[in-house]
């Protein structure tokens, strides 16, 4: 799922191989997508809420204008399903991970390839931005998270930690720190720049799918396959 930048509507991502957007408030489906021809992963908005990104089984990503609901661009490129879909925080690039074990970034407006990222061993299951959009992180099958240069496509920094597979990352708003949720029933959290754990959150009983931080910095959220959703205070940068 993912609310648009001023928070009236949210999208979502299904099996039943549509994305539909809703008005937040009255729960009113607004848009059905469809034009994925197998399941819908993942859903971004752009940051102005102009349009909206989807990444499906069928080995493609579209772009929606997410008022009208037309598919604006195809975006083709990965030999597998693609996982997630992320826009970059000024909205001209977009990233990609697949199951074909790549991540690629795109322009925005055009569906141009800009870099495909080569490194993982396994399939990707997520990535994102940097708050700056200079590094772009990805999450992996291979037990591994990686931060790579956005603008160059560098490989930055590998994390390793885990001892089962990554689902989710995200960058603090200040992009100091990385969190990561993994299927070996923990979250860590990052230094951003040199790759050091600075926590490790244990007492899942199944997986840890998602993180994501508050917009201060201060929270983090977890979601697991245990049926719960945890909030940790982050009060301290290191521990």
């Amino acid at each position: 799922m993912a609310f648009s930048p001023d928070g009236e509507r949210l999208a979502t991502a299904s099996h039943d191989k549509t994305a539909k957007v809703w008005d937040a408030e009255s729960g009113k489906v607004l848009l059905t997508l469809r034009g994925h021809s197998d399941t819908v992963n993942d859903v971004a908005f752009s940051p102005d809420g102009k349009r909206l990104a989807t990444a499906g089984d069928d080995d493609k990503a579209k772009v929606w204008d997410a008022e009208s609901g037309k598919v604006m661009l195809t975006l083709r490129g990965h030999s597998n399903a693609v996982r997630s879909v992320a826009y970059s925080p000024d909205g001209k690039r977009l990233a990609t991970a697949g199951d074909d074990d790549k991540a690629k970034v795109w322009a925005a407006e055009s569906g141009k390839v800009l870099l495909t990222l080569r490194g993982h061993d396994d399939i990707l299951l997520g990535g994102a931005f940097s708050p700056d959009g200079k590094r772009l992180a990805t999450a992996s099958s291979d037990q591994t998270a990686k931060v790579w240069d956005a603008e160059s496509g560098k490989e930055l920094l590998t994390l390793l930690g885990h001892s089962g597979p990554v689902f989710g990352v995200s960058f603090s708003p200040d992009g100091e720190r990385l969190a990561t949720a993994s299927h070996d029933k923990t979250a860590k959290v990052w230094d951003a720049e040199s790759g050091k754990v600075l926590l490790t959150l244990r007492g899942y009983s199944d997986t840890v799918n998602d993180v994501a931080f508050s917009p201060d910095g201060k929270r983090l959220a977890t979601a697991s396959g245990d049926k719960t959703v945890q909030i940790y205070a982050l009060g301290l940068r290191t521990g």
